[in-house]
């Protein structure tokens, strides 16, 4: 427990402080960058901000949940998965970096939040903690496949990066799925959306 806190606080240091990196390269690092109006950059922008506090919050989850897992297999799996999360991070902030933009303002506090419910399903058990990974990617690649609808079309350098996020979210949750998750009931289900459509709605602007 001791070692997986150090290795949380690493974790927290690193994706609030902007210096997680990738082993993968960009994807659509090579392809041009569009000639975007000033609303369709502010509008793309928003979007990745939004896929930039959801790696965030993925990193809090994770975190959180590899933290008390009792089965030493499924904390492996966590890691495995919060390591492609922290690439997915380091692609959409360097996405904002290049449409000149930030990440939200709020970061901080998805990321405390995040983590307090990662604890929280942790300790309902392995079955319960992988239920909440696939229901987690589920609404996750869910939004990303309307974000692919919403980002300029022009857009290619965004809607690649999407595009290899929403495969990676889905294999995920297959993954959680594999491992014997227990379905969540449909009360935790539709709070888990409505929390996630708030901080979409926040992130987009702040």
């Amino acid at each position: 427990m001791f070692d997986q806190l150090i290795i949380g606080f690493d974790r927290a240091l690193r994706t609030l402080g902007g210096t997680v990196t990738t082993s993968r390269p960009v994807p659509g690092e090579g392809l041009p960058e569009a000639d975007l109006a000033p609303e369709e950059r502010r509008h793309a922008a928003g979007l990745m901000r939004i896929n930039h506090t959801g790696e965030v919050c993925a990193q809090a989850l994770y975190s959180a949940q590899a933290m008390v897992a009792r089965d030493p297999a499924i904390r492996a799996r966590f890691a495995g998965a919060a390591r492609e999360e922290e690439e997915h991070l380091a692609w959409t902030q360097s996405r904002l970096t290049e449409l000149d933009d930030r990440p939200s303002l709020l970061n901080p506090l998805w990321y405390a939040g995040s983590l307090a419910i990662g604890i929280a399903a942790g300790l309902a058990g392995d079955r319960v903690n992988l239920g909440f990974v696939v229901e987690t990617e589920r609404q996750v690649e869910e939004h990303l496949t309307g974000h692919m609808e919403k980002l300029p079309a022009a857009d290619v350098k965004s809607r690649a990066i999407v595009d290899v996020m929403r495969d990676d979210e889905a294999r995920h949750g297959a993954m959680a799925l594999e491992a014997g998750a227990l379905p969540l009931p449909l009360p935790a289900r539709e709070l888990m959306r409505i929390t996630a459509s708030v901080m979409k709605a926040v992130a987009y602007r702040i």
